[in-house]
This record gives structure tokens, C-alpha cells and sequence, in this order.
């Protein structure tokens, strides 16, 4: 088993879902609510991220302040986000745009648990399939006879190891997120 290469597998897995689940809205205004929305910029021509068009900062806990480096995709940017129903409304207000981050309601707040407890149960399905996958590896060169049976059965410990350590990641990042959403 190469344990690096089963960890750094485990940990794009672990940086994915991060994202993931930091695009969650919670009562706080937070730039990562929006910098990885994908807007069509100048005309269509070109796809990009907001925070490859403008730089994003949250000057309160109710407002996302976008100030786009090129002041004449604005209305793409805009666009953008009102495309991506998140359920942000913004507004442009001269060569910036705000967003006001409504609160969130008890009902809101319980949606959002679920949707995140459905990426972490993603997340787990998928540190389990990298697991699954250099599993299948093992037991493959065992019957080859490339590996002894104690080296099966070490191998199989260190992988079990090192993937209820992803797990137990993952699960710390969900507590935390949901502490972040039930908050009020």
C-alpha cells in the first residue's frame, strides 16, 4: 500500500468537500458564498469564477461587498450570481456590487443542515471508495503472491486507519458548519 498516495487521494476528497460545504449559507455574510460561482463574462466568450473577475470581501456580517476588476462585466457578474439561485439578490451600486444576506429563518436553517448533512454523507461515500479502490489493490497483489499474507493484513489495518482519520475530518467539519447554522 502506498500510504501517500492513498492520503493525498483522501485529502483532494477532504479539500472538495471544504468547498463544498463553505458555499453553505449561514446567518454570516462570507465571500466563499460566492467566489466559486461561475459566471459568463465578457459576452458570453469566457466562463470564470467570481473571484477570478473581482475581488470579494465581507466589510460586516450582513453584506458581501464584489468589486470587479474590469468595470464592464459587472452586469455579468450580477447576472451570474442571480443565475446561480442561491438565493442572493444583488444589487449594483455604482462600480460595486452588494448583497445583503437576509437572516435566515428556523425553517432555513433546517434546510441547510440537511443539505449539508447530505455532503458529508458524500464525502464519506467517497473517502470509502478511495479506501474500497486500494482495497481491491491489496487483495490483487496478494493473490499474485507479490505481497505476504501479514503484509495483506497490515496494509488493511494502516488503510482502515488512515481512513476513519478522513472520516473523523470530515464529521469535525460538519459539527462545526452546523454549530455555524443552528447559531443565531
Amino acid at each position: 500500500m502506498d500510504e501517500a498516495s492513498v492520503r493525498s487521494k483522501m485529502q483532494l476528497t477532504l479539500d472538495v468537500i471544504s468547498s463544498d460545504i463553505g458555499a453553505i449559507r449561514t446567518g454570516r455574510a462570507t465571500p466563499s458564498l460566492v467566489e466559486n460561482i461561475v459566471c459568463p463574462a465578457y459576452g458570453g466568450t469566457q466562463r470564470l469564477k467570481v473571484v477570478e473577475l473581482a475581488g470579494i470581501s465581507a466589510p460586516d456580517p450582513t453584506q458581501i461587498v464584489i468589486n470587479p476588476w474590469d468595470k464592464s462585466i459587472i452586469g455579468d457578474i450580477r447576472k451570474g450570481i442571480v443565475e446561480a439561485n442561491i438565493g442572493l439578490n444583488p444589487s449594483i451600486d455604482g462600480e460595486i456590487i452588494r448583497i445583503v444576506i437576509p437572516p435566515m429563518t428556523t425553517e432555513d436553517r433546517e434546510k441547510y443542515v440537511k443539505i449539508l448533512s447530505g455532503k458529508i454523507e458524500n464525502g464519506k461515500v467517497a473517502i470509502r471508495q478511495v479506501r474500497g479502490d486500494e482495497m481491491h489493490e491489496i487483495k490483487n497483489k496478494f493473490e499474485a503472491k507479490e505481497i505476504t499474507e501479514d503484509d495483506k493484513f497490515s496494509f488493511e489495518k494502516k488503510l482502515q486507519e488512515v481512513t476513519d482519520e478522513f472520516i473523523g475530518k470530515i464529521d469535525e467539519m460538519g459539527e462545526k458548519k452546523k454549530a455555524e447554522l443552528l447559531q443565531i
